[in-house]
């Protein structure tokens, strides 16, 4: 399945727009955290400046999310990792109100309860957890109900590979499987599980190897580009639109940032994150583009100019947004 003219312009915006989201968020997050802004003795105060909290950014793995996302509809289920961002702007999901969810404030999806690991878009049906592997039974469940409802609709699981040596992930590619739900399972390979390498972790070269023995089929991406990751979805979303059941794909990424904002990163090789920066997908997909006569370099321009004016409008929406009051923490729980 070859992308359409306005398909691949809609992936390359989006992957300008995620790359800066994340690099204007990896900034703002920093505000306040180091010295001499903290309170003297510590080196980094997680609690302070506007972003609380941890913070994980998924800058450098944009064609996961945007070769997926490509072929989604909004009533199209979602569910998200700890690193959420990619997917949540590729599956539509509001700038001004996912980050002032992140902020904290009011204005946010949850009203500033939830924070940047648990967004929740009922609108777009978009989800994610802070909870390893907790992605996939939530999209079996998705996916059930859309089966059981006769709706043309697919879910779709993101998780990093660490999150294959989980139960979830064996228990739900099973269901899924038995019951032949609508469910894409898509497992992000950026080789690093917290600070564990792939291969002390995982018992195969490939997660994608594990379908066969839940009876679907596997499909293993091994460059992180944003076309390849189109092609090999697009026949998993269109199997599962005509009721053949699910598919697991591995694609091959690879993340700029730390596991979190102000990891050391002291477990990973001298020069990787160099050595990665130079096989950027996003300049990469722009030349293509180029050569094939999708893209001109006016065009380009224009689109860094909107991307950057959404995401500072998200930005500045944040800023300004109030905070709840205290007794708001009283609604909207259970009792």
């Amino acid at each position: 399945m070859s992308p359409s003219k306005a398909q691949l312009l809609w992936m390359y915006e989006k992957m300008v727009e995620i790359r800066y989201y994340e690099e204007t968020m990896a900034k703002v997050y920093l505000e306040g955290k180091l010295p001499p802004h903290i309170q003297k003795g510590l080196a980094f105060d997680i609690g302070s400046g506007p972003v609380p909290g941890e913070m994980h950014l998924a800058a450098g793995q944009e064609p996961v999310a945007v070769g997926v996302c490509a072929h989604l509809r909004d009533e199209d289920t979602v569910v998200g990792t700890h690193r959420p961002h990619h997917f949540a702007i590729a599956k539509g999901v509001p700038l001004d109100k996912m980050t002032a969810e992140i902020f904290g404030k009011k204005t946010g999806l949850g009203k500033g309860k939830g924070g940047h690991m648990h967004l929740f878009d009922p609108a777009h049906n978009f989800s994610c957890s802070g909870i390893v592997g907790a992605s996939l039974p939530p999209a079996c469940g998705a996916a059930l109900a859309a089966k059981k409802r006769g709706q043309d609709r697919v879910a779709v699981a993101f998780f990093g590979e660490g999150a294959a040596n989980q139960g979830a992930f064996h228990e739900s590619l099973n269901l899924a499987a038995l019951w032949k739900l609508p469910a894409i399972f898509v497992c992000e390979d950026n080789h690093w599980a917290i600070s564990v390498p792939k291969e002390k972790a995982v018992s195969v070269a490939s997660v994608a190897d594990r379908a066969c023995a839940y009876g679907m089929p596997g499909v293993a991406v091994k460059e992180n580009d944003p076309l390849q990751v189109f092609d090999a979805v697009g026949e998993a979303v269109a199997r599962a639109r005509r009721g053949e059941g699910p598919t697991l794909i591995e694609v091959k990424t690879f993340r700029y940032f730390g596991h979190f904002q102000g990891d050391a990163e002291v477990y990973r090789p001298k020069d990787e994150v160099k050595h990665l920066r130079e096989l950027d997908p996003i300049p990469r997909l722009a030349a293509r583009l180029k050569q094939d006569g999708v893209l001109t370099a006016q065009e380009e321009e224009a689109i860094a100019a909107r991307a950057r004016q959404r995401v500072d409008e998200a930005f500045a929406f944040a800023r300004q947004s109030p905070y709840p009051a205290p007794q708001e923490a009283l609604e909207d729980v259970f009792v």
